[in-house]
């Protein structure tokens, strides 16, 4: 553990900035005042009992890791690996800190989404929670985690708005049948061209059906769906030929920018 001082934990975390997690750092609140009261711990709770409580020998992705509260939750259930990666220089900040603090091995490193085959490698267990809602691209990431980093469980979270039911839908529909797409629990994802909740990061929201169609498509198998907002998901096959469909992107000395949207961090 840390051998700072209460006052000194204080001092480093107000000095860096507002924080989007509620993280005890040694008694020491990182986001008291939450609009969402204590989170992420209150979302966590209604859905960690869908995790191993040993991941040892596993290596875990925290794609969007914001100031690390979930990869800091699995290296506190033994994880060999944790890397969090996020695109936004502040959050990584605040995950080091809190790393330290909390005295777990975690790496943290800067890293779109969009640029995950970088890596050059597989994990057990890759978390994708609270991204998906503010890339301008968001079929492409499932894709491109798919094809690059996941090697065996997905976690997914992202907002929801809309029906939260997940009914059947057929594989195929007439031409001039419309009525579906009207229906509230069809899969659905809602486009925001400006901002929504004052955010101006946020893209896309899917019904709950969006969720799971677009994952499926992606190729992963949902096994649970502990919380509403939460899907627990094994990688598998394609169920069809589609793929990830890489945009063309500049490269600098050689190296590729990411297809930052406006925000890669997780906000929530």
């Amino acid at each position: 553990m840390s051998l700072l001082t209460g006052e000194q934990i204080r001092a480093r975390a107000a000095a860096l900035g507002d924080w989007f997690h509620n993280i005890d750092l040694d008694g020491v609140q990182t986001a008291p005042n939450h609009f969402l009261n204590d989170y992420p711990n209150v979302k966590w709770r209604r859905f960690q009992h869908a995790i191993p409580e040993d991941l040892g020998g596993k290596s875990v992705l925290d794609i969007g890791c914001n100031a690390g509260f979930y990869s800091i939750e699995m290296k506190r259930r033994g994880a060999d690996r944790v890397l969090g990666v996020d695109f936004d220089d502040r959050y990584l900040e605040q995950a080091r800190f809190a790393a330290e603090v909390k005295g777990a091995d975690i790496e943290f490193r800067k890293l779109s989404v969009y640029d995950v085959a970088e890596l050059r490698e597989r994990f057990d267990i890759v978390l994708f929670m609270g991204v998906f809602y503010h890339l301008r691209h968001p079929l492409l990431a499932l894709d491109l985690i798919h094809d690059h980093v996941a090697d065996d469980l997905l976690v997914f979270q992202s907002m929801q708005r809309g029906s939260n039911d997940i009914v059947p839908v057929r594989a195929d529909y007439d031409f001039f049948e419309d009525q579906h797409f009207d229906d509230p629990t069809y899969p659905k994802m809602h486009f925001i061209e400006h901002r929504y909740a004052g955010d101006w990061t946020n893209w896309w929201t899917p019904n709950a059906a969006g969720s799971a169609a677009m994952l499926r498509s992606a190729g992963f198998e949902i096994l649970d769906r502990p919380e509403d907002e939460v899907f627990i998901c094994r990688r598998t096959e394609r169920p069809t030929e589609a793929g990830a469909v890489y945009p063309a992107r500049p490269r600098t000395n050689g190296k590729s920018h990411g297809a930052n949207g406006r925000g890669e961090g997780e906000h929530g």
